[in-house]
C-alpha cells in the first residue's frame, strides 16, 4: 500500500514545485515591474503549487517543499532588488538643482487653452453677471 501511495504522491509533489517555481519567477518578475496585481495573483497560485508539493513529503521526500518555500524567499527579495535596478538605470541620478515650484507653476500656465468653452459670454469671465434677454 505504501508504494502505491508513493506513486501517486511523488509525481504530484513534483508537479506542485514546478508550479510554485514558475509562479515564484512571475511573481519575481512582477515585483520587479511593479505590477502588484500580477504578483499576488503569482504568489496566490504558489500557494496552490506549495500545498502540492507537500504530497511527496508524505513518502518523506522533502526537495519539492523545500524548492517551493526558498521559491518565493528569492522572489520576495529579488524583485525588489530588481526593481531598484532597473530604476537606477533608466534614471540616472542627476547633478542638476531640481526645478522650482514657480517655474513648474509657469509651463504648466503656459500649457493651458487660453480659449473659452463655447457659449460663455465675455462678461461672465471678467466676473460680471451675464445679460439674460
Amino acid at each position: 500500500m505504501t508504494n502505491a501511495l508513493m506513486s501517486v504522491l511523488v509525481p504530484i509533489g513534483i508537479a506542485g514545485a514546478v508550479i510554485a517555481l514558475t509562479c515564484a519567477l512571475v511573481a519575481t518578475f512582477a515585483l520587479a515591474r511593479g505590477s502588484a496585481g500580477l504578483a499576488g495573483g503569482g504568489i496566490g497560485l504558489w500557494i496552490v503549487g506549495a500545498m502540492l508539493s507537500m504530497c511527496a513529503s508524505f513518502a518523506n521526500l522533502w526537495t519539492p517543499v523545500l524548492l517551493s518555500l526558498i521559491a518565493l524567499g528569492a522572489a520576495l527579495v529579488a524583485g525588489p532588488l530588481l526593481r531598484v535596478a532597473l530604476r537606477r538605470r533608466t534614471h540616472p541620478a542627476s547633478t542638476s538643482a531640481p526645478e522650482s515650484s514657480s517655474h513648474v507653476v509657469a509651463a504648466t500656465a503656459e500649457r493651458m487653452p487660453k480659449t473659452r468653452p463655447a457659449g460663455i459670454a465675455a462678461s461672465s469671465v471678467t466676473g460680471a453677471l451675464p445679460v439674460v434677454s
